[in-house]
């Protein structure tokens, strides 16, 4: 089984060549085809290697498999390794699983562009990195799928890079998350220098030992570790920069912006579970920025308009969900929720992208409406997707967003659960508010020019059915109410089970079935309570959303403007770097540097124009300079 581990991130990794050099001889539909079926190999590679993984008893659920030393310098060795077990094993299903999905999508709706041999080589070229990323079985290694998929975040953001939007909005992914990826590289040293390896098995085993728990070293490698996962994740500070990333194509937003790389972070921390135990202020911090970025962006994505927008707002919100299990030791929870997540969020927004396609490109949901007819299709998977989100009963964000809320409770937080049934209503309202504004009512797109919608082709809709069948199923292999059911739990338990010994009070926590049972209806009813309140407010009484946001302008303005962090990042950062570059140039590099290698070129061509000023072509010249010198010579050493 090891042996083959390296044909998982191999097949995209040909695909990305072939379409990247050959593209231009292949063909539109030919490199559509060929990235399909490299990523549909690698899903296969997947496949085979997590019921080869299924076979082995629990305890030896964890192949490692060597290529090659990669680098050999002194006490310094990398290794290209490769690593599975059931959290890698989960982590490349979702990875490849997903991924296959939207290249078949990506067929239908990237068919008119002229680019596509270029579109689906980035895509590829981003599989091979977040499957080196997810395999990879030391620190520097992950550090390299890791910038991988940053490149391929900023290629594919502004693949539509001749408008102007969509390059700056690359360009922000890529500086934003050097920021994090800054702090992840720091960690990556400090581990080294502190434990002398950099190999997952060696440190974990060792961290225990030569890191005190709540250590200051301890505690500065988590939290730069956890800098880094805010810059992928796009958590308080670094979020600002996922919602401009819409302004690549949806297949895009669907596969990196919501189903892989930015639970990157999650899974960086969820696998590096054994440095934050060590350091309860971590993993207070986790918990706090997590839940506070999933309050946040809920509140922001009420009064969003663009369709893609409310979508990206609910990924921040949802990745803080996951952040919040792993602040609160339920790292297998923040797991199962990255799983239906990425079901039912790449499900949401493929369906943006088939009404995005309808609309011919309008994404406004205020000019849209009516389309639960024209596209049935879209609309039952859109609302398949809008129920799982909320966490809506049997759906699967319902049994994984309550095991979050669940052991969040049981650890003796009520506060982080309030908040989290508190999001979890404003995600139902904001979600149902983009359905109906969507879907139901009239045809609100006037003008001559408006849209004729239709339903989307069959290379599209049949990802969307695919997508919204596991939204519905996906949460019931980790049942939480049902004790020894939870075949999800009991599949990643060998990944944590150190956690225990050294977590805690954070260890797993049960209570009774009637307490979990009973939050569990809470949240529930929550839930329904928000879709019902965006009922009444957008297809019942639409004139109570604008009586709303005149009896509390305040709030309205600071929703819509997204709290002006946007714009005191421009204020406190952008402006005064930008002015200080200015000013390094303008004075520094073109006056100092500029002026001095420029002076020193004028002095010599002064002097070479001196000198060759004594070159005159005669001879009479030339021996009365040599006179002159012999007679200067002499007279020198008759004086002396």
């Amino acid at each position: 089984m090891q042996e083959n581990l390296w044909l998982i991130p191999l097949f995209p990794a040909l695909g990305a060549v072939v379409n990247g050099l050959f593209g231009r001889w292949t063909g539109s539909r030919r490199a559509g085809a060929i990235a399909c079926i490299a990523s549909g190999l690698s899903f296969a590679a997947a496949l085979w290697v997590f019921f080869s993984l299924l076979s082995l008893e629990p305890s030896d659920r964890s192949i490692h498999h060597t290529l090659y030393t990669w680098i050999a310098s002194g006490d310094f060795v990398i290794k290209a390794s490769l690593l599975l077990d059931p959290l890698s094993a989960v982590m490349i299903l979702v990875v490849t699983g997903v991924g296959f999905v939207i290249h078949v999508y990506s067929v239908g709706y990237m068919h008119d562009d002229p680019d596509q041999p270029r579109y689906f080589a980035y895509l590829n070229l981003f599989l091979f990195a977040m499957s080196l990323l997810v395999l990879a079985d030391n620190f520097f290694l992950m550090f390299v799928g890791w910038e991988g998929v940053g490149l391929c975040s900023y290629l594919l953001i502004g693949f539509w890079f001749e408008k102007k939007s969509a390059s700056d909005a690359g360009k922000k992914a890529f500086i934003v998350n050097r920021i994090g990826d800054f702090g992840f590289a720091i960690a990556i040293f400090l581990l080294f220098s502190t434990l002398g390896t950099l190999d997952f098995r060696e440190v974990f085993a060792a961290a225990p030992e030569k890191l005190a728990a709540g250590s200051a070293v301890v505690t500065a490698i988590a939290l730069l570790l956890f800098l880094g996962a805010t810059g992928k994740s796009a958590q308080i500070p670094l979020y600002t920069w996922l919602p401009d990333a819409m302004e690549g194509p949806t297949p895009v937003s669907a596969l990196i912006h919501a189903a892989t790389m930015v639970t990157a972070g999650v899974y960086m921390v969820a696998r590096t579970h054994v440095l934050f135990l060590l350091s309860p202020a971590a993993l207070m911090t986790i918990a706090v920025i997590g839940i506070a970025t999933a309050l946040l962006a809920a509140l922001i994505a009420l009064v969003q308009t663009d369709i893609k927008r409310v979508l990206a707002y609910s990924t921040i919100s949802q990745l803080g969900y996951m952040f919040l299990a792993c602040g609160v030791g339920a790292f297998g929870a923040a797991i199962f929720h990255l799983m239906t997540h990425a079901f039912f969020k790449a499900l949401l927004f493929l369906g943006s992208g088939s009404v995005i396609h309808a609309m011919g490109g309008e994404q406004d949901i205020r000019k849209m409406g009516g389309l639960r007819k024209k596209m049935p299709t879209t609309y039952w998977t859109f609302v398949a997707g809008g129920l799982a989100l909320a966490g809506v009963f049997p759906l699967a964000g319902f049994f994984s967003k309550d095991a979050i809320l669940w052991n969040a409770w049981a650890q003796g937080n009520p506060v982080f659960w309030i908040f989290g049934v508190l999001v979890a209503g404003l995600t139902a309202f904001y979600m149902f508010r983009c359905t109906f504004l969507t879907f139901h009512g009239s045809f609100r797109f006037g003008g001559a020019a408006a849209p004729s919608p239709h339903e989307s082709p069959a290379v599209m809709t049949l990802p969307l059915i695919v997508l919204s069948v596991l939204a519905i199923i996906g949460g019931w292999i980790g049942i939480p109410i049902i004790h020894g059911a939870n075949v999800f739990g009991d599949f990643l338990r060998p990944v944590f089970a150190g956690a225990a010994k050294l977590s805690g009070a954070h260890g797993p926590s049960h209570g009774g079935m009637g307490l979990e049972l009973g939050l569990m209806l809470i949240s529930l009813a929550v839930a329904l309570l928000g879709i019902y309140l965006a009922n009444r407010m957008y297809l019942v009484r639409p004139e109570l959303a604008k009586r709303a946001a005149d009896r509390l302008p305040g709030f309205y303005r600071l929703f819509v403007n997204k709290f002006y962090v946007d714009e005191m990042y421009d204020a406190l950062f952008v402006t005064p770097l930008r002015m200080a570059a200015h000013v390094l140039w303008a004075r520094v590099d073109v006056i100092i540097v500029d002026g001095l290698v420029n002076g020193i070129g004028r002095i010599f061509r002064n002097f070479s124009g001196y000198f060759r000023s004594l070159q005159t072509g005669y001879a009479k010249t030339y021996l009365l300079s040599m006179l002159i010198g012999v007679l200067a010579i002499t007279l020198f050493y008759t004086w002396r």
